[in-house]
């Protein structure tokens, strides 16, 4: 049987609060075979890792750094000075394979190496039942596609390092490396009911266009041969002031840009960055020539309620009883949610009640919808469960 235990600190010291979190959830230690590690930018992380591996030796270790705070059964635990949260799971029948590297040659090879090594360290070569990834933002869907080329399309779920200011100073790790550009993942090997729901739960409007110039795979330079960031004022009636440089992040977190797949299942939310001088956008994932884009729409209030309503069709998914639960949550979301952030934690409790569960806040934010592809996406909600 699946058992999760979280554990959290707010210490000051990294080793200190490392050791604390751990000690937390110890006492299934016997069966652990893997904890998922989310922490603040202001720690030294390699004196974190240390201390939790001291208080559970032989356990895997994977995780990144999260924005501003991870949410866990004891409410949102964040600090001025760093935060830690640990998700640990354990189960005799379960087998787990982490793995993890500083990016070497592309993403794409990197995600080749580290599926290898993953499938190496689960001690079989067979495909995993389901996976997770963490990579920095910036090149998620090309370490994807460098994975896929070893164990096929395989579910997956997870989310892209963050920091505090969006300032680049994001890391992610395993218990054996630190790095801020490469790659993690987990294979998991269970007979157990997995589900994802994957969802930005914002709102279609009718303004649509295809995007036709792109640069560099995440600069959006025309929409229906139009300035990008001139279409978008067009469809929002955003003033120029609203949209110009790095003020477009913030406002674009109710107004932001979708995908859909071919099916239509999935909304791939595009998350528009930075409104650049000769009127293109800069977008947090990647786009296509050729595709549609539409605007979408949604409100602080909504993105609260999406939560509760996320993990109730999450729970609607799973054939079985829920042991643990594994959320990832956009750290531009959680910025609009801003001071209302109990209000989050109030949703994920009254929907799924005594069940252990982690969230932390992401820069980018993976998973799938029904028979599509694993996609990468921004301003999202990638909600996982993990039969007991």
């Amino acid at each position: 049987m699946l058992k999760v235990k979280t554990g959290a600190s707010v210490n000051t010291n990294a080793a200190a609060a490392g050791k604390e979190a751990a000690l937390q959830v110890k006492e299934n230690a016997a069966d652990m075979k893997m904890a998922f590690v989310y922490s603040g930018v202001q720690y030294d992380q390699k004196e974190l890792l240390a201390a939790i591996a001291a208080e559970l030796p032989g356990v895997p270790l994977i995780g990144n750094t999260s924005f501003t705070g991870v949410i866990t059964q004891d409410g949102f635990i964040s600090g001025e000075d760093g935060f830690v949260g640990i998700m640990a799971m354990s189960d005799e029948a379960l087998k787990v394979g982490v793995a993890g590297m500083a990016k070497e040659g592309t993403a794409r090879e990197t995600g080749k190496k580290v599926a290898e090594m993953a499938l190496k360290n689960a001690g079989t070569d067979a495909t995993p039942d389901y996976f997770y990834m963490t990579a920095p933002p910036g090149e998620e869907e090309f370490y994807l596609k460098g994975i896929t080329e070893v164990i096929g399309r395989v579910p997956f779920f997870g989310g892209s390092a963050a920091d505090n200011a969006i300032a680049g100073e994001w890391l992610l790790y395993t218990d054996q490396m630190v790095t801020a550009d490469g790659l993690g993942v987990a294979f998991f090997y269970t007979d157990k009911p997995f589900a994802n729901k994957y969802t930005g739960a914002y709102g279609e409007t009718d303004k649509m266009g295809i995007i036709t110039k792109v640069a560099q795979n995440r600069t959006l330079q025309e929409i229906d041969g139009i300035p990008a960031l001139e279409k978008y004022r067009q469809w929002t009636g955003a003033s120029k002031e609203q949209v110009t440089e790095g003020n477009l992040l913030a406002y674009s977190i109710t107004n932001p840009l979708g995908v859909k797949d071919r099916m239509g299942d999935l909304i791939a939310i595009r998350h528009p960055m930075n409104g650049n001088a000769d009127d293109s956008i800069n977008v947090g994932n990647n786009l296509a020539v050729g595709t549609a884009v539409i605007l979408m729409e949604g409100s602080v209030d909504g993105l609260i309620s999406s939560v509760g309503k996320t993990l109730e069709d999450l729970k609607a998914r799973m054939n079985g009883e829920i042991g643990g639960l594994h959320l990832v949550h956009c750290g531009g979301r959680r910025a609009g949610i801003d001071n209302r952030i109990d209000e989050v934690t109030a949703q994920v409790k009254k929907a799924v009640g005594d069940i252990p569960f982690i969230m932390e806040f992401t820069f980018g934010e993976y998973g799938y919808e029904d028979d599509g592809c694993n996609t990468c996406g921004g301003l999202m909600l990638s909600f996982t469960a993990f039969g007991k």
